[in-house]
């Protein structure tokens, strides 16, 4: 069997926000209906195109690996009325409807889910926990079907990735690169201390913007790298500083083994526009 050279990684998917990616229309625990948003049917042709155009492109049409680097969905959180609805069951209904059709791919090899932020996955990420379950992630040692991070070896050269949510963040364009690099380095210098292998490509998540930090290794490079997401600005997004001005980073990533270079990590990302100018 040919080693599997593709990973695809997607994060903050939020479903059940009604400012994240959607179904043009989702039957609710009540028999209602909710009919997606504008901006939300942007984004379900968005995640239409990544999975039918640019993963097939990105993989060459070959095997993949899936990972979904935690907060599958929005929950119940900080008080917050942007849901579609807070039961939920409805929540994890439309993770399910929207991620099976993806894990069912005839291409996609295994699915590991990453636990996300306790406020929007539920306690130690029991709806995560849950969502992975009915969707058949590949299991952990214990037998459970989500888990807090993930030591993941592909490749013909047995490349060595590291999966976690959770990120440092930053109010400062300036300092995006900052936490990055960091946790590249940190993960070096704990392999070194316990005389363990370091990783090849270091992944987070949660700051819903991308960033990449790769640096020169012996015979190979050393990356450290932030997802994108698939949710819009939120009411606490738009009280940040980078937030007031930054536009939405839409889209996912691979990791792919390479010849030339051993391994790399390609990015799609859509940018939603920024609030239409007016004239007076």
């Amino acid at each position: 069997m040919k080693p599997i050279q593709n990973i695809i990684v997607i994060s903050d998917t939020h479903l059940g926000c009604q400012l994240a990616v959607c179904v043009p229309r989702l039957k609710l625990d009540g028999a209602g209906y909710y009919q997606a948003s504008r901006l939300q049917k942007k984004l379900y042709k968005w995640w239409q195109i990544f999975w039918e155009e640019w993963v097939p492109n990105a993989t060459r049409e070959e095997d993949f690996i899936l990972v979904h680097n935690g907060d599958i969905i929005d929950g119940v959180h900080h008080g917050a009325v942007t849901q579609i609805s807070h039961n939920i069951e409805d929540q994890r209904k439309l993770a399910i409807e929207m991620l099976e059709p993806i894990v069912k791919m005839p291409k996609c090899k295994g699915y590991y889910q990453i636990r996300g932020t306790e406020v929007h996955v539920g306690k130690s990420g029991q709806d995560e926990e849950g969502i992975a379950r009915e969707l058949g992630s590949i299991k952990d040692e214990d037998g459970l079907y989500s888990r807090y991070d993930l030591w993941l070896k592909f490749g013909k050269n047995k490349l060595l990735t590291h999966f976690s949510h959770h990120i440092g963040v930053t109010n400062s364009a300036a300092y995006e690169s900052t936490a990055v690099h960091k946790e590249l380095i940190e993960s070096y210098a704990e392999a070194g201390r316990w005389k363990l292998e370091s990783p090849d490509c270091v992944v987070r998540s949660h700051r819903h913007r991308f960033y990449k930090v790769e640096l020169p290794a012996e015979n190979t490079n050393a990356i450290s790298v932030v997802t994108p997401s698939w949710q819009l600005k939120t009411p606490f997004v738009w009280r940040m500083g980078m937030g007031r001005s930054s536009t939405p980073q839409i889209g996912g990533i691979i990791i792919r083994e390479g010849n030339e270079v051993p391994i790399y990590v390609r990015h799609k990302i859509w940018n939603v526009a920024r609030s239409k100018e007016v004239v007076i």
